[in-house]
């Protein structure tokens, strides 16, 4: 087994110019990922300078057998924590040979949501806070949980320390190291509310950029999380009763998050007019923040009900959250607390720059 190690551990920098990049694309759930890997002659930092690749559409769910090739374009490169060295990690969107957006790729219409002159012009910054469950494995019950059994009562368990609290933490650390190792502008991590769940946050990403790295950042936990032998789930209420889901709240501030005209002086009306219109197309965006968030948008655990928008200054059972430092200051951010833990961050951070800024009331 050392001398496993040892192989997987070599710096192929000391010995070739060749490097490994591994590309990583969006199954045919939506939230599934995949990747495979392919040597380049050399090191490459600009991801329109890397070769297209293909793939079997057929075998992901996102083509027929019969005409089953996929192509994929890369769009940002990271650093491959893994593999370490100059190999690279490469997210990338999906085409058809004809060069057409497959109907999984929601980064492409997104990316033209960015492009589009008055959204670049107020430079929307995105911070997501992802919230997740780390499960035992063959099981498929929370970490630190006896088997078909329940641990005490939430409490002592958020932001916690001890083993008989908190459970998960070495590949929690391992994630949050490997992701500033990527270049991935994570801040910060915690232990949630409900035992064997935790949260980390990525931001402040510009515009596309934040589902990017939120994407490549749940790819490196994935990867954790199957050397470690544990399973993740980012099911938005994975144990039914009286214990906290999990969420994705995207926060949409510059600096702290938010738009140019956000964190100006008068900025806050310019919140309230935002989330009025969040509050005018509560049903679209409900119907794209996610898969089973019925099941955590109840009115309880820190959350709303799921047919009623509501927002509050420091009201963490509200849809939308302003921050009491925003309310004080006249200017700064606003917290969409609305998207499931699986949400994907390409529609979401998208939708909410296109109601927010480019939507007009008719």
């Amino acid at each position: 087994m050392s001398l496993l190690v040892d192989l997987q551990n070599i710096n192929l920098s000391d010995h070739t110019e060749k490097i490994i990049a591994e590309y990583i694309w969006i199954g045919g759930s939506g939230l599934d990922l995949r990747s495979k890997a392919r040597t380049l002659p050399g090191p490459v930092s600009d991801p329109s300078k890397l070769p297209k690749w293909n793939y079997d559409g057929s075998s992901t769910g996102q083509a027929p057998g019969e005409d089953s090739e996929v192509i994929l374009y890369p769009q940002a490169i990271f650093r491959d924590p893994f593999r370490r060295g100059n190999n690279i990690l490469v997210m990338c969107d999906c085409y058809t040979p004809a060069g057409e957006p497959i109907p999984t790729n929601k980064r492409h219409s997104a990316a033209k949501i960015f492009e589009h002159p008055d959204v670049k012009a107020e430079e929307p910054w995105y911070g997501i806070e992802q919230e997740y469950t780390l499960l035992q494995k063959d099981v498929n019950w929370p970490l630190g949980w006896p088997v078909g059994g329940f641990p005490g009562p939430q409490g002592p368990y958020y932001c916690s320390a001890g083993a008989d609290k908190s459970f998960g933490r070495d590949i929690v650390n391992a994630h949050y190291k490997a992701c500033l190792y990527a270049g991935i502008n994570i801040s910060g991590i915690n232990g949630e509310v409900m035992p064997g769940q935790w949260e980390f946050q990525v931001g402040p990403s510009v515009g596309i950029s934040s589902g990017d790295q939120l994407w490549v950042a749940r790819y490196i936990l994935e990867r954790i999380t199957e050397i470690a032998g544990v399973v993740l789930s980012f099911d938005p209420k994975p144990i039914q009763g009286d214990w906290n889901g999990a969420g994705a709240h995207t926060n949409y501030r510059i600096v702290i998050l938010s738009t140019k005209s956000m964190r100006s002086e008068g900025g806050f009306e310019i919140i309230k007019k935002a989330i009025e219109k969040l509050k005018l197309r509560h049903k679209e965006h409900i119907s794209a923040y996610g898969e089973g968030n019925e099941r955590r948008l109840t009115g309880r655990h820190e959350t709303a009900d799921i047919n009623t928008f509501s927002w509050g200054v420091a009201n963490r059972g509200a849809s939308v959250r302003v921050g009491r430092e925003t309310e004080k200051d006249g200017k700064g951010y606003f917290e969409d607390r609305r998207p499931a833990s699986n949400m994907d961050p390409y529609i979401v951070t998208s939708m909410i720059a296109e109601t927010t800024i480019l939507w007009k009331q008719t």
